[in-house]
C-alpha cells in the first residue's frame, strides 16, 4: 500500500500497514513468529504515530555506487550497495542515513528502485530491538522522498533465530531517539 502525502492519510494507512502486518505474523504459515506463540498473538507493540517522525528529504546519491559487506546476525555476510544518503534533522539535531541497494549473485545489478535503510538510534536496546530497526523505500525519480520513521521495522530475527539479518553499519546510528515504529518484541 502506498502512503498517501497528507500526515491524516498517512496516519491511517500506517495503521491499516500495522493490522495486516499484526494478521500476517497470527495467521500466515511463513510469518517469523514461531508456531507456538501464534495462537497467543495478540499483536506487535508501537509507537503512537508522530508527525514530526515523517520527513520529506533528499536522497543525495554517491556518483559511484560503493560495494559494502553488511554484517549479520549469522555471520553470513550480506553484499550491497552504498547507494546514497539522506541527511536530515530531528529535533535540531543534524542524523545522516546511508542508503542500501542489494546486489544479485551476478554483480552490481542497480535496476530494482528499492532501498533498504537499516539504523540504530538511541532507542536501539530498551524501547526497540537492540541490533536494528529497518525501512524500506522506493526510490522516487524526483530525488524527493518520504522517510517516515513510523514505518521503520524489527527484522525478522527480533522474532526467531532462524533468520540472518544485516546490522548497520557505524554511519547507521543515528544519536537521537527515534520514538516511532515498532517497539521491542519479548521473546
Amino acid at each position: 500500500m502506498a502512503l498517501r502525502h497528507g500526515h491524516e492519510d498517512a496516519a491511517a494507512s500506517v495503521r491499516i500497514l500495522r493490522q495486516q502486518k499484526d494478521f500476517f505474523f497470527a495467521s500466515d504459515p511463513s510469518s517469523p513468529l514461531p508456531e507456538g506463540l501464534r495462537a497467543s498473538f495478540k499483536g506487535l507493540d508501537y509507537f503512537p504515530y508522530v508527525p514530526a517522525f515523517r520527513l520529506r528529504v533528499r536522497l543525495l546519491k554517491y556518483p559511484t555506487p560503493e560495494p559494502i559487506v553488511l554484517a549479520t546476525s549469522k555471520g553470513v555476510p550480506r553484499n550491497m550497495v552504498k547507494y546514497g544518503r539522506f541527511e536530515f534533522e530531528i529535533d535540531g539535531v543534524r542524523q545522516n542515513l546511508d542508503a542500501y541497494r542489494s546486489v544479485s549473485a551476478g554483480g552490481h545489478r542497480l535496476e530494482d528502485r528499492s532501498l533498504f535503510v537499516p539504523f540504530r538510534d538511541a532507542t536501539s536496546g530498551k524501547e526497540t530491538y537492540g541490533a536494528a530497526r529497518y525501512l524500506d523505500l522506493e526510490e522516487d525519480p524526483s530525488g524527493e522522498q518520504i522517510l517516515d520513521f513510523n514505518l521503520a521495522y524489527n527484522p525478522y530475527c527480533a522474532y526467531s533465530d532462524d533468520y540472518v539479518c544485516p546490522f548497520p553499519p557505524r554511519e547507521n546510528w543515528l544519536t537521537v531517539p527515534i520514538i516511532a515504529g515498532e517497539k521491542n518484541f519479548p521473546r
